[in-house]
């Protein structure tokens, strides 16, 4: 296996995916999208797209946004697995024909989500939502989140989870391709990072944050020991 990942800003990079991949010795490719040019995609099987402040519908201010398009219909195409994060989810959204939208208000830190049908049944999905210590299953748990657009769901895929605010959180191509609103792959590190300057109630965050996030952490590892299975 061979993973391509793409960032949209240096910030954010693909955290806990990126040490997994390394604890695993999967290889590995990263790409700044805002300065480097993309490699050939033929020689990956699995395409990552990370999060960025941006919006999918900037193309004409970040011409990059247009490429990634392109690569997700290529990866798609050829049946190769995708996963897209926040702004990545976005990306495979406009890419499929769907539209992305600003929402109805910002979603910032730690929020439920909810697990639909076609969620509970997938089997990469209950990985996700299966407790890391205890085993037991949770249709709903908390997540990371931060965003202010979403997208409908595209012609073909099937919804997977939804949020209070924001009905469409993730979505499933196949059994190949994912896209997730909220952010799998932070690191408190991260969390702590990109909120320093925002207009946020930090206390409560950090709280929050020292509160779920070793059992999020090791629902995402189970998340990435299904995915990235050979």
């Amino acid at each position: 296996m061979s993973v391509l990942i793409l960032k949209n800003i240096a910030s954010e990079g693909p955290g806990t995916i990126e040490d997994f991949l390394r604890n695993n010795n999967i290889s590995y490719s990263i790409v700044e999208m805002s300065r480097e040019d993309l490699p050939s995609a033929d020689n990956y099987d699995t395409l990552i797209i990370m999060g960025g402040p941006m919006s999918v519908n900037e193309a004409d201010i970040y011409p990059y946004i247009t490429k990634e398009e392109e690569l997700v219909k290529d990866f798609i195409k050829k049946g190769k697995k995708i996963l897209g994060i926040c702004l990545g989810a976005q990306i495979m959204a406009k890419a499929l024909g769907a539209k992305v939208y600003v929402g109805p208000e910002k979603e910032i830190g730690w929020y439920d989500i909810e697990l639909q049908e076609n969620g509970i049944r997938d089997p990469f999905i209950t990985k996700l939502a299966t407790h890391p210590r205890a085993g037991d299953f949770w249709r709903k748990f908390k997540v990371f989140h931060w965003h202010g657009e979403t997208f409908d769901i595209p012609e073909g895929t099937v919804r997977v989870a939804k949020s209070v605010l924001y009905p469409n959180q993730a979505f499933r191509l196949g059994n190949r391709a994912y896209a997730f609103q909220f952010h799998i792959e932070v690191t408190k590190e991260m969390i702590y990072d990109w909120l320093r300057n925002e207009p946020v109630d930090m206390d409560r965050i950090r709280k929050e944050t020292e509160a779920f996030y070793d059992d999020y952490f090791g629902r995402a590892i189970n998340f990435y020991k299904a995915f990235f299975k050979k």
